[in-house]
């Protein structure tokens, strides 16, 4: 294979035509063979071989820069930059991570995993070449669907106007080409592109500027007539208002006319944007079929491409859209909204349902939330479906357009704890410190289905904004039981005992319980509590309980600082309740990715690891002979 012989980017550039697009198969072959094995965004980086390839072949990384946007695309960048050894290992716990990530390879720019940064970053990076007078090429890659937020064009704006040398790859893998206006364009971007056109262009404009009184017009009017030519044939002229020189489209998989246009495009000077389009998937003929479904894919037949996941339980986030499917039916008012994560967070249903009810906004996530707002002003429940990690971005939105006027904004808040294999830009481990402080809010967590239907019925009735944070994955199936009104702040005991009580909060009670049973063999019994709310908590039960044994253990899937068991300690405190204190959480620091029962396991947050730590606590009375108080966090085993 060319691939094993593949060690650096320079081992690239002695391949003809021909060996270079052999590897773009084996690349893909490879990559197919690892995700379907360890699961992993597949049709992204399908999509992006030959660009990849094409990049390290012209530009002299690890001197020129490339930063991919969002990054969930660089499978083809790792095995380019030395990790072809390690790939296997893509996403496993102490293995390659599924995104940029500096600590692996001085290839990668930045940590990365969120959209739309790209642009800002390398800009920022511009500067800082230009202020230290060094010179080296800087390509941001970035996707239509990043380039539709606030952040993007304000990045595009801001580099326009510097005027900085900088090129930015608009990979658009949502359109096609027809053939005329491909070999068109394509004719017009060689020809633009040709080194003897622009110095010719800069020749003639040095000419025109000599030109007494009228110089300066001709100028402007020269490059008004060549980009207006451009814009009749090709959607280039935005950028182009923005201060870019716009080339393409041009075909994302034609390896020799990527090769010539890079080559062309970065000796230019000033902001360059390259329109490149390919097709998610490329290659692989499930991938092409059904992007969606492969965009972050478990683990599959490559054969045959189906999902090798033996469970039919639903998933949290099915159960999630098909609940409001029931409650948007019995309630016209209701009205769904997502940040272009419609299957993500198991909406498809709802919009094909109801249409007119719902809203995709594309990776904008703080338009989402102050849409909502608007919606919920007029007397409608707009549901705001967005991951944890996501959310993060609307932070000010729902602190001033929601909850400052007390709005009746539902927030589902998917992929809350952690997430696995995606890693620290994944894991939903802040949103109770980034949400519970804010006035006006309901924080809530289901340990389970029933649970979670229940609270989703519930936010619909409850006035003022409500948050809803539930696991990835599957649900925990309890069967009989159905949804009933839950009282909001009402806490559920689900054991009794006197050494002790856990208090516990969403898909964390389970695992509680487990740890209780073991801890019985030990001939300790602890009251175990279903919070079910982080905000408002169960003051009552909670004082009490605290008062009658004295210990308290609190147990969440979220950083400790800020977090659940905080709001347990501000509470006792504020309430004069002296009480011995273990919260059982996640440390002060980035979780990297793995296998979330890993995950758990390392950080002591599975049944053994719940056990020991509150055996530990419970049976080393000396350490509490002066102290009143001590939080502590549970870290990784040796």
């Amino acid at each position: 294979m060319i691939l094993d012989k593949i060690d650096s980017p320079r081992d690239l550039k002695g391949l003809n035509m021909d060996e270079l697009k052999e590897l773009a198969s084996e690349i893909r072959k490879v990559i197919i063979e690892i995700v379907s094995q360890n699961g992993g965004h597949l049709a992204s980086n399908l999509g992006v071989v030959e660009l990849t390839i094409a990049l390290h072949y012209v530009l002299n990384t690890p001197i020129d820069k490339i930063i991919w946007d969002v990054g969930h695309q660089c499978y083809t960048h790792k095995l380019l930059t030395g990790r072809r050894k390690d790939f296997s290992t893509l996403r496993k716990i102490g293995g390659l991570s599924g995104f940029p990530n500096v600590s692996e390879s001085e290839y990668d720019c930045f940590n990365t995993g969120h959209a739309s940064t790209s642009i800002s970053l390398s800009l920022g990076m511009a500067i800082s070449r230009d202020l230290k007078g060094e010179d080296f090429t800087i390509v941001a890659v970035v996707g239509d669907g990043a380039l539709s937020t606030g952040l993007a064009f304000e990045a595009l704006n801001h580099a326009g106007h510097l005027d900085k040398n900088l090129l930015v790859i608009l990979n658009s893998n949502e359109m096609s080409i027809s053939r005329t206006t491909g070999a068109l364009s394509g004719y017009l971007n060689r020809l633009i592109t040709m080194p003897v056109y622009n110095r010719l262009r800069e020749d003639i404009q040095e000419l025109l500027r000599r030109v007494p009184i009228f110089g300066l017009k001709m100028v402007t009017l020269s490059k008004r007539i060549e980009e207006g030519l451009k814009s009749i044939i090709v959607p280039g002229a935005l950028f182009q208002e923005l201060g870019f020189r716009y080339f393409g489209p041009i075909d994302g998989h034609n390896l020799p006319l990527l090769i010539e246009t890079i080559e062309k495009v970065k000796r230019l000077k000033g902001p360059i944007l390259l329109h490149v389009v390919t097709k998610k998937g490329k290659g692989y003929l499930p991938a092409e079929e059904e992007p969606g479904l492969f965009h972050g894919s478990s683990p599959f037949d490559p054969k045959t491409g189906k999902l090798t996941e033996s469970s039919t339980l639903p998933t949290y986030s099915e159960v999630f859209g098909n609940t409001l499917v029931e409650l948007a039916k019995e309630n016209e008012k209701v009205v769904a909204i997502t940040a272009a994560m419609a299957d993500g967070c198991g909406l498809k249903r709802f919009s094909e349902i109801f249409p007119k009810r719902f809203f995709d906004v594309g990776i904008c996530e703080e338009h989402a939330v102050t849409l909502a707002a608007g919606i919920a002003k007029e007397g409608l429940i707009p549901v705001v479906a967005i991951y944890s990690t996501f959310l993060q971005r609307g932070y000010d939105q729902i602190l001033h357009d929601v909850c400052l006027s007390r709005l009746h904004v539902v927030f589902a808040i998917d992929h809350a704890g952690l997430v696995g294999e995606d890693g620290p830009t994944h894991h939903g481990i802040f949103d109770i410190a980034y949400l519970r402080h804010l006035p006006n809010i309901v924080i809530m967590a289901p340990k389970d289905e029933v649970e979670f239907r229940s609270m989703i019925k519930n936010a619909i009735s409850c006035p003022g904004p409500v948050a809803i944070r539930y696991p990835k994955g599957k649900v925990l199936g309890i069967e009989g039981d159905k949804p009933s009104r839950i009282e909001i702040g009402h806490a559920e005991v689900v054991t009794c005992g006197q050494d002790a009580v856990l208090f516990a909060i969403g898909n964390m009670v389970y695992p509680g319980l487990a740890a209780v049973r073991k801890l019985q063999e030990f001939g300790i019994n602890v009251t175990l509590v279903n919070c079910r709310f982080v905000k408002p908590l169960d003051e009552d039960l909670i004082l009490r309980l605290a008062k009658t044994t004295g210990r308290v253990v609190t147990l969440e899937d979220h950083v400790i600082k800020g977090g659940f068991g905080s709001a347990i300690i501000e509470l006792l405190v504020a309430k004069g309740i002296c009480a011995k204190i273990k919260c059982i959480g996640l440390p002060d620091r980035f979780i990297e990715h793995g296998g979330v029962a890993e995950l758990h396991e390392r950080y002591g947050l599975d049944a053994d690891g719940i056990c020991k730590t509150v055996k530990d606590f419970l049976t080393t009375e000396d350490r509490w002979q002066n102290t009143r108080f001590m939080v502590t966090g549970v870290y990784p085993k040796p």
